[in-house]
Formats: structure tokens, C-alpha cells, sequence
């Protein structure tokens, strides 16, 4: 189960990747450049910058890409198990060349490839490498793509070998970093800081929570074209319906409003948490900008609803985008 999350896992970066491949978005040579929170750093092309789509870089005139993604300790070794032809071709990624490569003093697999044109379509193959780098404290997970010309086979294959790895960084730094700010946490905390645009918060003792006890309320920023007045609606629902670990919703209220010259939509509504059955009360706020969004997703028991709802809108009122 867990090799196949994995799995999933790079086919939905490998598919914001190849969608990223073709737009545009410069990063200096000299020091590492490390994306947001992140603790792989690199030495991107001088027509390569920080994206702010996702983790990683891309070349401003559009056409190269590259993302990375941090994941445990332990996953090295299943993702180097699971990555076989097959199953990389599955994703979209036909390997042309695998090879074992030293990063600093940690081990790395290297694969080299390309994401083959569709039958009939005038798009050209993408040329991919992918990188896995394993280390006593962290795997990264570096997924680097160009479409023909737009970088050559050398400066990409430089810019994955070359990454290096700082220190973990605090938590605190890693709130800092993130593309906005929380003025009010409102009794909220942060846990944890997720691909360097989202945060997990929780109000209660325990960082490491089962069966709900706590509320739980995630963050997260999309720089990417939000829907139009008439589609939010519907792109509100497809959201939050596309939650896997709750079920069975019930929708109490789904308004879009505009308030401080900010486009909102919030939705409310009961669900049963898919593990445990236990009924919950959920509420998502997607906050509206002309180049993408903030979404909120709260969580709490029903049994512990009162109050917590105006506490989740107390801390999404106060997010200042940086």
C-alpha cells in the first residue's frame, strides 16, 4: 500500500510537471538555491528561476522544468524497488538509461528518459530525468523535464546531479517561508509545513493526532488560474468532494460572497472520516486572486463543532499573501 502511494504520488508530480513544462514563469549562479522550506538546494541556468506554482524551478520563457519533493527517510529504498520500467512508463516516463550516482556522500539513482509523444499529436516527446536521492534524514525526490531546445541535455543533467542538501530546517523557519502569513492563529498551531506552500494546524496538546481528537485545519496556496465567477461554485464542490479520507457528505450551506474587495466561497458541510466512521463537520474557504487561490480546509468533530467553525474563519480572515 504504501509503494503504491508512492507511486501516485509521482504521477501526480509528474503530471504538474509535464502541464508546467510548457508555460513560463532568473536565479542568480553561485550559492544553492533552495525553494521555499526546502532542503535541496541547486544551481539553476541563468533562464531558470523559483516557480511559484510548485517546488522547484522553471525557465521564464516556459518549456523546462524542475520540481522536488521531500519524503522520508525510508523511502529511498521503495522508491528505487518500485521504480521499474513498467511501472515508470505507466506514469507517463519511458526510461532510456538508469544509473547509481553519488550526491555529496549520500546514494542516488538517476533515471533518464523521456515522456513520448501522444499517437497523432504534433507535441513533441519530453525529455525527463528523474532523481532519487536517499539520506539518513530525508529523500528527495527531484523530477527535472525540458521539451526539445529549450535546455540542453547537459545543463539539466548539471542541475539534478548538483543539488545539495542543507539542515532540516526549524519549523518556524519553515512557517516564515511559506507564501503567506497568519496574523491571528486564533489558538491554532502549526504542525507541519507541506511542499513549502501549505501548513497543517491544529488546536490541542498533541502533534500526532488519531481519530480526530483535535481540529484540524490545513492552508494552502495555488498560483495558477482560478475559475471564473460562474465556475466557482462548481469547483468549490469538485474540491472538497475529492477529499480521500472523508466520505459521505451532507452540505449545510455553499455560498460564494465577496467581502474587503476579496472573491470568497465557503462551504460547510457534514462527512464520516473514511477510517474510522467518525462523523465530522467540515468547513472549506477558497479565497480568490487574479492569478490563484487560497484554499482552507478545516476539520473537527461534530461532537466539538461549537465554536471551532468561527475560529477557522477567525484564522483564514487573517492570511496576508506575501
Amino acid at each position: 500500500m504504501r509503494m503504491r502511494n508512492l507511486t501516485l504520488r509521482l504521477g501526480r508530480v509528474l503530471c504538474a510537471a509535464a502541464l508546467a513544462a510548457s508555460l513560463g514563469s532568473a536565479a542568480r549562479a553561485g550559492d544553492p538555491v533552495y525553494p521555499a522550506g526546502s532542503r535541496f538546494g541547486f544551481d539553476p541556468p541563468a533562464d531558470m528561476s523559483l516557480s511559484r506554482r510548485f517546488s522547484g524551478f522553471e525557465r521564464k520563457e516556459g518549456g523546462a522544468t524542475v520540481s522536488v519533493v521531500e519524503l522520508p527517510a525510508n523511502a529511498f529504498a521503495e522508491l528505487v524497488s518500485g521504480f521499474t520500467d513498467a511501472n515508470l512508463l505507466s506514469q507517463g516516463f519511458a526510461v532510456e538509461k538508469r544509473e547509481e550516482v553519488k550526491i555529496g556522500d549520500n546514494e542516488g539513482m538517476l533515471y533518464t528518459g523521456e515522456q513520448p509523444a501522444d499517437p497523432g499529436s504534433s507535441a513533441p516527446a519530453i525529455r525527463k530525468w528523474i532523481l532519487v536521492v536517499g539520506t539518513p534524514t530525508v529523500t528527495g525526490l527531484i523530477i527535472a523535464q525540458a521539451l526539445p531546445d529549450a535546455e540542453t541535455e547537459a545543463s539539466m543533467r548539471k542541475m539534478v546531479t548538483g543539488v545539495t542538501l542543507r539542515p532540516a530546517l526549524s519549523l518556524t523557519q519553515q512557517v516564515d517561508a511559506l507564501p503567506f502569513h497568519i496574523a491571528d492563529m486564533a489558538g491554532f498551531r502549526p504542525v507541519r509545513v507541506m511542499a513549502g506552500n501549505s501548513v497543517l494546524l491544529t488546536s490541542g496538546p498533541k502533534d500526532q493526532m488519531q481519530n480526530l481528537e483535535q481540529p484540524i485545519l490545513v492552508l494552502a496556496q495555488a498560483v495558477q488560474q482560478p475559475p471564473g465567477a460562474e465556475q466557482r461554485d462548481g469547483f468549490a464542490r469538485a474540491a472538497l468532494a475529492s477529499n480521500q479520507t472523508l466520505k459521505d457528505f451532507v452540505i449545510e450551506r455553499a455560498q460564494s460572497y465577496r467581502s474587503n474587495g476579496v472573491d470568497w466561497h465557503e462551504i460547510v458541510a457534514r462527512a464520516l472520516d473514511q477510517p474510522t466512521n467518525q462523523p465530522v463537520v467540515v468547513m472549506q474557504t477558497i479565497r480568490f486572486a487574479p492569478d490563484g487561490y487560497v484554499r482552507a480546509l478545516g476539520v473537527v468533530r461534530q461532537d466539538q463543532r461549537d465554536g471551532v467553525l468561527a475560529k477557522f474563519r477567525q484564522v483564514v480572515d487573517s492570511v496576508q499573501v506575501k
